[in-house]
């Protein structure tokens, strides 16, 4: 019997995505399976950034079900591409923007900041367009963690040029303001800003922004998590009953305003002495992941205290670019490569695809 395009969507169908947990033919369409005698061609596009390590082992799955379907010899190539995905139903996708990323937290001094800006440079290092909105506008920490200072650029003194360092294009109200100037603003004004810093922003073929949240869920956050059009946002916590009180709250937040949950990151998990390497949970162990299971939320993964994570960002040079082969520098990166796969499996945006609908009256 003579291989079919049916055969071979029901052997991918059968095949899962190791990252996404969706099967291989979910997004495979006619013109990417190529017959020609008994020679079968497959071409497979992933919705997330992917090193060539992922590419390899997507590649063997998918040849191993076609294998068994009859196919011992398709030859199968792996690609990717970042698509956007749905925001909040009142809201549109920004222009050049594919995906937005909250990064939250019930209250501050969890390492929020540290965790957004690594994320983010994480997903550069897997190839992927990235930029990083600092919300935190009475304590703006993007500048200090990226290295990079000065102002916007304006070319039409209507909008701003992103700074970019590292690879990641960023903007922030730290570099609006002087170092040591207090935005002592009300909710209003300070909502009003991060509007213009994120609409104003010239941001540059972006597949991610993740926005670094102001910590708590009063008003200035809940007013943020209703008018900035996100796909998804990620709870970052630390282990210890108080953060995690305060992790539930940012939680129910975005739920109430029916924006997805991405997963929960748990922060300073485990302390290793760097003089003698003994390993303490100083803040409790495994809470954060009991929270994701308790409200049914991806569990990202956990970050250890270490003093090197601090020194470096701190000096301008995050630990995913300045320790590249380290292990919490891997640690960030299979985050974030968790992360990136919860957004490609997301309902797609839909509202640029479909023609505007124009009710005239009769004349």
């Amino acid at each position: 019997m003579s291989i079919t395009i049916e055969h071979i969507r029901a052997a991918l169908r059968a095949a899962q995505d190791p990252n996404t947990g969706l099967d291989l033919g979910v997004s495979v369409k006619d013109r990417d399976i190529q017959l020609d005698g008994g020679r079968v061609a497959v071409a497979l596009e992933l919705g997330y950034p992917a090193d060539a390590a992922t590419l390899e082992q997507v590649r063997g799955i998918a040849q191993a079900a076609l294998a068994g379907a009859g196919a011992p010899d398709a030859q199968v190539s792996v690609t990717w591409k970042v698509a956007a995905h749905a925001v909040q139903k009142t809201l549109k996708p920004l222009p050049n923007v594919r995906n937005i990323i909250a990064v939250a937290s019930g209250k501050g001094g969890v390492g929020k900041s540290t965790t957004a800006v690594n994320l983010a440079l994480a997903l550069a290092a897997e190839g992927a367009k990235v930029g990083l909105l600092d919300a935190d506008i009475y304590g703006p920490s993007v500048p200090t963690m990226l290295g990079v200072s000065g102002r916007p650029e304006s070319r039409d003194n209507k909008t701003m040029e992103p700074l970019v360092s590292h690879g990641v294009q960023a903007n922030s109200i730290g570099f609006l303001i002087d170092a040591d100037s207090p935005a002592i603003w009300r909710g209003p004004m300070v909502t009003q800003a991060l509007e213009q810093l994120l609409r104003q922003t010239n941001w540059r073929d972006l597949d991610y922004l993740i926005v670094d949240m102001p910590p708590g869920t009063g008003d200035v956050a809940l007013t943020l998590a209703q008018k900035v059009p996100v796909v998804g946002a990620v709870i970052v916590t630390t282990p210890q009953d108080v953060a995690l009180a305060d992790a539930r709250k940012g939680l129910r937040m975005f739920q109430k305003v029916d924006v997805p949950i991405l997963g929960v990151v748990e922060n300073m998990a485990i302390h290793i002495c760097s003089q003698c390497g003994h390993a303490e949970h100083i803040f409790g162990a495994g809470g954060g992941q009991r929270m994701a299971e308790q409200f049914e939320t991806p569990w990202l993964g956990s970050l250890p205290l270490t003093l090197a994570i601090r020194e470096q960002t701190d000096a301008g040079t995050p630990t995913v670019v300045s320790d590249a082969d380290s292990e919490a520098a891997g640690l960030y990166r299979a985050i974030a490569r968790k992360l990136a796969a919860g957004v490609a499996a997301l309902p797609r945006d839909m509202a640029g695809k479909f023609p505007s609908i124009v009710v005239q009256q009769p004349t």
